[in-house]
Formats: structure tokens, sequence, C-alpha cells
């Protein structure tokens, strides 16, 4: 009996690192031809690895209908599981490829753009200076989308900001950010010291748009509920909220290390804390549970460590 199972597993046909390869550029680009120029190889060659995919499969994985391509439920599962298949792949090469040198070669980290503009320029010098072997590619992105590119193998590490729910992913401390209000000159708000608990309305602010972690790290802080309605102004950078709040149409959270940069050195701005008790939000390089690179990662966080 034990030979019989031998002889059926050893049998068994399974997807090659290229298939799944090809079913992942698939699914991104949503075009053969598209895909095909990612790879590397002629479109029928994809098309080819797609088809002997698909026998392995048993089931089709993409629906072929004439200019749209859609993956098929077995396809969307293929991808999933074969995305994890490909990172640790390519986890192992790299960690091959430096072994025995830290923070060597190439580096992809993702950082939130609350962040971005405001640690990087002051530490990166550093980090290249100690590491001059280590290419960096860095990607500015919402900690949603900057997560899934960790578990999609597609970023090394990513600097983020906590609290925020990720199952998977590991993380090694920067240093904590406090929260600060901005207030235009003759706002009610712009006064001196500590701002009390419950001034804070939420007619009163302008905010990020949804999906950035500030805004969502603020309101939580103070159980305030988003402000609604379509006449409510989103801003997509912490320059522009800072120059609505200059310009006198409401109050607004800035982060620390924003101020200390001077990015609400302008006329009109009012910085101020937020109570005694200040909110901050735990800025952390994080990565992929079981990721090669967790070492590398957590070299990385200390050389980004806030002073």
């Amino acid at each position: 009996m034990a030979i019989m199972i031998a002889d059926a597993y050893m049998s068994a046909m399974l997807p090659t690192l290229r298939q799944l390869q090809y079913l992942k550029l698939l699914a991104e680009h949503a075009s053969f031809s598209r895909a095909a120029e990612a790879a590397h190889v002629s479109q029928p060659a994809l098309s080819a690895g797609v088809q002997e995919l698909e026998k392995i499969l048993g089931a089709p994985v993409v629906e072929r209908t004439r200019g749209n391509i859609q993956l098929t439920a077995v396809g969307a599962e293929a991808v999933r599981r074969g995305e994890d298949v490909l990172a640790r792949t390519e986890d192992l090469v790299e960690a091959a490829r430096n072994a025995g040198k830290p923070l060597s070669g190439r580096f992809r980290l993702g950082v939130i753009p609350t962040v971005a503009p405001f640690l990087l320029p002051a530490k990166l010098p550093g980090v290249k200076a100690a590491w001059p072997a280590l290419r960096l590619f860095i990607r500015e992105d919402l900690t949603p989308r900057l997560i899934a590119g960790l578990k999609a193998g597609q970023l090394d590490a990513a600097v983020i900001a906590l609290p925020y729910s990720a199952p998977g992913i590991d993380h090694a401390r920067i240093g904590d950010d406090e929260i600060l209000a901005a207030a235009p000159v003759g706002h009610p708000l712009a006064g001196t010291g500590p701002i009390p608990a419950g001034s804070l309305k939420a007619e009163d602010l302008i905010l990020l748009e949804d999906g950035h972690c500030l805004r969502d790290h603020a309101l939580a802080a103070f159980g305030i509920e988003p402000p609604r309605g379509e006449d409510v102004f989103a801003a997509t950078s912490l320059h522009t909220l800072v120059q609505m709040v200059s310009a006198g149409l409401g109050v607004s959270f800035l982060p620390e290390m924003a101020v200390r940069a001077g990015l609400a050195d302008l006329p009109g701005v009012v910085v101020r804390p937020i109570t005694a008790k200040a909110p901050r939000r735990e800025i952390v390089v994080a990565w992929r549970t079981g990721s090669s690179r967790a070492a590398e990662a957590r070299l990385l966080a200390d050389a980004l460590r806030l002073d």
C-alpha cells in the first residue's frame, strides 16, 4: 500500500512556478498580451503555460471573451495561493544571494504618505552610508495596499502606523508620533496649551480622504464620527490639508514629525497639542510573517528609529 501511495504521489502533476507567475501576471494586467510582455515571453508561450495549468488543475482558470479576461473562481484561488508560493520562492532566492550580507541587493520598501516625506529624507542618507550595497526601492501608498503588497511578495517591508489589524504581518518599532491639532488664526481653538477634551467637533474638521490611517487614528482617539456629505472637504495629502487650514476652512490633525519638518510653518496656522494625554500613533516597519528578510527589516527599523 505504501508503494502504491508513493507511486500515485510521484505521478501527480503539479503547477510550475512559471505557470503560477503567468497566471498572476494575467490577473494583474487582464490581458494576455500585456501579461506576456511583463513576463518577457511571447503571447503564445504564455497562453500555452496557462492552458497547461488548466489541464493540471482540471478546471478553467480564466474566462476568455473578446476584449476581456476574467478569472474563474478556481483561477482566483490559484492566484491567491500562488502569490504566497512565489513570494516565498523570491525570498529564498534573495536570501541565497545575500547570505551573510544583510541589507544588500534589492530591498522593496513601502511607506505610508503621512510618514514618507518627513522620515525618509532625514534617515535614508544614514542608511545608504551604513549599507552601501543596498538598492532600496521605495513605494509610497496607503496602508491597505502596502499590506496587500507585503502578502503578495511585491514588497519586502513597509513603514506603517499602528494600530492597524493585519493578520500574518510582524513588525518592529520605530517610535511614537504624537497627533497634534492645527487651527486657523482667529479660530476659537487657536489658543495656547492643550485643547480640552470635548472641544473638537466633527463640523469643525477638515481631514485627509478616507483610507489614510492618520485620519482613522485621530478620529478614534476622540470618539468623533467623521463628517459626511458631498460638501465635506477631503484632502489627498497633508500639504494640501495645511493649506486649507491656513485659508481658514477648518481644523485638522497633523503628525508631530510633519510639524517638526516645518509643514505647518505657514501664516495663519496655529498648532496645539490635544489634551494633556496626547494621542499617538506607533510607527513600525512591518513584514510578512515567515519572510526570510525579517532580520533585515529589523535592522532597517533600528536605522529609521525616531529620535
